[in-house]
């Protein structure tokens, strides 16, 4: 399993704005090939800031399967314009404690 990790600045005063289209295309992750679960995050100290957590279960499925998709391009038309700057991807596995 992985864990896809997308921080997002926002552009002030369109946090709203922004929370509503996740909402609408979180249906395109829902379908997504290999999406186990999708998550937003908003930071309390700077309420523009996000983390988009998705569980994923390859690699492959989010950076082939999704982002050659029609959902992915439906996912940035919805959010993409309320970017202030382009989202940082961090990818993680979950390391066994024992």
């Amino acid at each position: 399993m992985i864990t896809e990790i997308a921080h997002l600045n926002i552009k002030a005063g369109e946090e709203e704005q922004f929370e509503k289209q996740v909402a609408k295309a979180k249906p395109y992750f829902k379908v997504a090939k290999g999406c186990h679960a999708m998550s937003l995050h908003r930071c309390i100290e700077h309420p523009n800031q996000y983390e988009l957590h998705v569980q994923w279960e390859t690699l492959e499925n989010h950076m082939v399967d999704f982002r050659e998709s029609d959902g992915f391009a439906q996912w940035r038309a919805l959010v993409g314009g309320h970017f202030a700057s382009a989202p940082v991807v961090e990818h993680l596995s979950q390391v066994d404690l024992g």
